[in-house]
């Protein structure tokens, strides 16, 4: 069943092809693989397994996928756009399909100067995680056209969410919090780490969820201080701190959470103080969510703080990053960006250190959407937890 409603992907057709108008383009080619899912996803709602592909947009007529044979009867099933097209690049290599159809950027340059006439400048996004070997078979497909790379005016359509994106991303963080309380009680001495990621994930997979915007984090003592561990086998024990997060979707839109929790059930006195730090740095952060603020002055605050307390040592990431397709994707507001948080936006404040001599890692992480009057908590259980304790 397709994740994506045909009205939004219409409606992102159209911005993309307004840009392609201002930009004066007869078409954009945007790259996208299981690991760069964002930009296909964001006008297909689908994204090839095994193999990679491109979004070919035209300034008319009907857009194509480029994609690979082994994903193509996936695509012509769940994407929103069912034109397709099939080229070695995209390929797994040195598999063999006997019975597709398998053509060459040349062969697609002829087929489009056909339908659009002769095409003089082709918008590029995603070009810099392009395969080299893919780049150069466009540009030696596209004799004589002009690329032009569009990636950050292409990046920027996805800023701001509508009602439908914000809809998904809300059930997505309510799952989110189903899936800490399932890691919470699983948290005992004697467990793995895989058992406790298997919780939430069940919990996710269990209702519904269409994947996970990152591999469950599970890290307890030392562990925590690798910034996002998966789990592993390593047995919790009395006394440590286990930094937990996971990020399950729903029709491709991440929710999150993070926090640390006590092995032993509660925490020391000293564990206490390790979590007073990481909240008066979210309320802090919190407050500086104005619409109109550079992520530099929304980062200032928590900085400060930090440096006061002499932890800015172990900062490893600023505090507040954006949250749709991709549980971390631009705008990021940190302390040299200058982009400007709106209203419409979903951002996540997401405080940590990591390698601190007694307390290791620790993260505490949550969600909030943008509004005119300023943050409202995509997770009111989460919120409360880090502002109101």
């Amino acid at each position: 069943m397709p994740y994506l409603e045909k009205k939004e992907s219409e409606g992102r057709i159209a911005k993309v092809r307004k840009l392609l108008k201002e930009k004066n383009l007869d078409l954009a080619l945007v790259y996208y693989d299981e690991f760069n899912i964002g930009n296909g996803w964001y006008l297909t709602g689908w994204c090839p397994q095994f193999e990679s592909g491109a979004v070919l947009v035209p300034k008319t007529g009907e857009p194509i996928l480029l994609g690979g044979p082994e994903s193509e009867p996936f695509a012509k099933l769940d994407s929103a756009i069912k034109e397709t097209r099939n080229f070695p690049v995209f390929m797994v290599p040195n598999e063999e399909y006997p019975n597709a159809t398998i053509i060459d950027f040349p062969a697609l340059f002829k087929e489009l100067n056909g339908k659009l006439g002769s095409l003089k400048r082709v918008g590029l996004v995603g070009a810099g995680r392009m395969p080299a070997d893919c780049y150069q078979q466009i540009v030696d497909g596209f004799k004589g056209v002009k690329l032009v790379d569009i990636t950050g005016e292409y990046v920027e359509l996805r800023y701001s969410k509508s009602s439908w994106e914000i809809e998904q991303i809300s059930k997505a963080f309510k799952l989110a919090d189903i899936c800490y309380d399932a890691m919470e009680k699983a948290i005992r001495s004697g467990i793995s780490e895989i058992e406790v990621a298997a919780a939430g994930e069940h919990a996710a997979r269990s209702r519904g969820a269409s994947g996970f915007g990152f591999g469950a984090i599970v890290g307890s003592g030392r562990r925590s201080n690798a910034v996002v561990p998966t789990a592993s086998s390593k047995k919790l024990k009395k006394g440590e701190l286990v930094m937990i997060g996971i990020a399950p979707k729903v029709q491709g839109y991440a929710g999150v959470v993070g926090n640390v929790l006590p092995v032993s059930g509660r925490y020391t006195h000293r564990q206490g103080e390790c979590l007073k730090y990481l909240k008066e740095a979210f309320v802090l952060t919190k407050a500086a969510l104005i619409p109109g603020k550079t992520g530099v002055e929304i980062d200032a605050p928590a900085r400060a703080y930090f440096k006061k307390h002499d932890l800015s040592k172990y900062l490893v990431c600023p505090f507040v990053h954006t949250i749709g397709l991709h549980e971390a994707e631009s705008p990021f507001f940190g302390p040299h960006s200058y982009d400007v948080l709106k209203p419409g936006m979903t951002v996540c404040i997401d405080v940590s250190f990591f390698g601190h001599p007694e307390f290791n890692g620790a993260r505490i992480e949550t969600g909030y959407r943008i509004t005119a009057r300023g943050p409202v908590p995509l997770s009111k259980k989460m919120d409360a937890l880090f502002c109101e304790d």
